[in-house]
């Protein structure tokens, strides 16, 4: 019988809908690479996420494999065009997950810009500061978001009503401006925007993008979020950029390094200085992860794959 490997916690419509189509499914979230290199025989599909590289030798080894669903998106982790030349179809499913981003980011920023989760920490303590914690309206402000694809386009959309220009820089894409959105470069970004959101994917010409060079270039002093890859911000320019009052605070939901029990005491001490902000807010990289969007990424493959009947 075919097989699938599913590498990653999924939506249980994956294990429901695969056997109808004549597939035996294994269920492996926790496999290591090692693991599923040892285990390609026969296999016909591959579910993947962020966890486990699918490398030129483990593809090498995948002699019968057809096809690869990434669950979310991002395809950094997938050598996707030696996949397709040796005719691997691969998928993945950013439109199942682009509103939980764009939610999330919206989120962070309208909690940093009124202080509500460090003013919630001191009422804990015993606190009642009303002045300290006087936040900032978003309205007739210009928000800069840097890339454009589904989730830059769905952060632009949960801010309609906010009264906002929206000012989007996208490399390899044009034509999108309507209504209070505006194409600009990335220098015209970074010059004007109140707020800077990066929504754009990890390549080697987004590595650290965002680093001491741009922070110094802001011509504002923007909140920053960053809902994409870790990798895109250096973090010693965002503690750099925080203490030198470049930028009003930070938003991440992703850090360069996202396993702590691999820090450097370099990286535990700046995780530390930044949790100790009253203006920077950090989640676990659950900006995609909402309960709607672990069923519609699954569902996005599958139909992708004309495996949704």
């Amino acid at each position: 019988m075919r097989k699938v490997i599913i590498t990653a916690k999924s939506h249980e419509i994956l294990r429901e809908r695969l056997p109808l189509h004549g597939y035996q499914v294994d269920y492996k979230p926790d496999i290591t690479y090692d693991e599923l290199k040892n285990s390609l025989d026969r296999v016909e599909g591959l579910i993947v996420s962020t966890r486990i590289p699918i490398d030129q030798p483990l593809l090498e080894a995948a002699q019968d494999l057809r096809w690869i669903g990434r669950l979310g998106s991002g395809m950094e982790l997938i050598d996707v065009e030696f996949a397709r030349s040796r005719g691997v179809k691969v998928v993945s499913s950013p439109e199942g997950n682009c509103d939980a981003v764009g939610e999330h980011a919206l989120g962070m920023l309208l909690g940093l810009m009124n202080r509500i989760a460090w003013s919630h920490r001191e009422v804990g303590e015993g606190l009642w500061k009303r002045d300290a914690n006087r936040g900032w309206e978003l309205g007739g402000r210009t928000v800069g978001i840097v890339g454009f694809g589904h989730t830059g386009a769905a952060f632009a959309k949960k801010l309609q009503g906010f009264d906002v220009t929206i000012l989007a820089y996208d490399k390899y894409k044009s034509g999108f401006a309507r209504g209070n959105i505006r194409e600009a470069s990335l220098e015209q970004v970074c010059r004007y925007a109140d707020v800077l959101s990066f929504h754009v994917p990890l390549t080697g010409e987004t590595r650290h993008m965002a680093d001491t060079a741009l922070f110094r270039s802001l011509g504002q002093k923007p909140w920053v979020l960053n809902t994409s890859r870790g990798e895109v911000l250096r973090t010693t320019a965002v503690v750099q950029a925080l203490k030198e009052n470049r930028i009003a605070g930070a938003g991440l939901d992703v850090l360069e390094n996202e396993r702590p029990e691999t820090y450097t005491p370099e990286e535990k001490a700046e995780l530390q200085w930044l949790t100790g902000q009253s203006n920077v807010l950090i989640t676990p990289h659950i900006a995609g992860y909402s309960h709607e969007s672990f069923y519609k990424m699954s569902k996005v493959i599958l139909e992708k794959l004309g495996l949704d009947k």
